[in-house]
């Protein structure tokens, strides 16, 4: 298991440095059972996000929803073990106190958002892909309509349900993608902005 790495250091000034280092150091481990590295996968989602014309927010948004993978002690085979790693909520944790709230919703709800999506658009489902059904049955399964309902209520749900489709699609071997220099200067800018706002 990897140790917790010590966040009591980062600041606006350090974040995308931070992230930079764990892209570099743990970005080509297996992504759960898919035929991409991590890395590929929100490199991919992120392309997705910014050729659809998405604004700065929701771009990092999509490069950065899985990087709870890498801030907590879970082994990569978590969901082959049966464990939910709460990687959504591990990784909104981390980016909270330097990103704005629509960026750490689109982190913290898009396993929701799949759960949701299985409930509210009955075709989504199909378009699963193996390693995504098998970790939906130990994150819940799809939502109630009850709680659909109330995860519809979230004032980002359009954002939330965008990134999570791209995710789904962000998993094409072999796909070229810009790499985490390329978005780099565009987190920091987020940042900045979080951080005048």
């Amino acid at each position: 298991m990897m140790p917790k790495p010590d966040y009591s250091k980062l600041t606006k000034n350090n974040v995308v440095d931070f992230i930079a280092d764990i892209f570099a150091r743990r970005g080509a481990e297996e992504y759960l059972g898919e035929d991409v590295t991590i890395s590929e996968h929100m490199f991919q989602t992120a392309e997705l996000a910014e050729e659809a014309g998405a604004s700065e927010e929701i771009i990092a948004a999509a490069l950065l929803h899985d990087i709870g993978h890498f801030t907590n002690e879970f082994p990569d085979n978590a969901a082959e073990l049966g464990i939910d790693s709460h990687h959504d909520r591990a990784g909104a944790a981390i980016l909270a106190p330097f990103f704005p709230k629509i960026v750490t919703d689109c982190v913290r709800h898009h396993v929701s958002a799949k759960r949701y999506l299985c409930t509210a658009e009955p075709a989504y489902f199909a378009k699963l892909s193996d390693a995504s059904v098998l970790s939906l049955k130990l994150q819940g399964g799809p939502m109630s309509e009850e709680a659909a309902k109330r995860f519809a209520a979230n004032s980002d749900i359009d954002a939330i349900v965008q990134v999570r489709k791209w995710d789904d699609e962000g998993k094409v071997p072999g796909k070229q993608t810009p790499d985490f220099s390329h978005y780099a200067p565009m987190l920091q800018r987020v940042v900045d902005s979080a951080s005048q706002a």
